[in-house]
């Protein structure tokens, strides 16, 4: 790394988009990602589609158990 770094020429917010949404990687372990990669491709539909619907499911009992949204 150097001591110093010229940002006479920078531009400010040059790569900034408004309304940019962030999708954060999750990362499952092994064994889990591989149990439900099976399950995703016996169903016939993309692994983070079948993450996505079961976690839906499991925040809907959630919702339910605890009367909060």
């Amino acid at each position: 790394m150097k001591d110093e770094y010229d940002f006479s020429n920078a531009e400010r917010g040059k790569f900034y988009q408004s309304g940019a949404q962030l999708n954060i990687p999750v990362y499952l372990d092994q064994d889990v990602e591989s149990w439900f990669a099976e399950k995703a491709r016996i169903k016939g539909v993309e692994l983070q589609s079948l993450i996505n619907e079961l976690l839906r499911k499991d925040i809907s009992l959630i919702q339910e158990v605890t009367g909060k949204n």
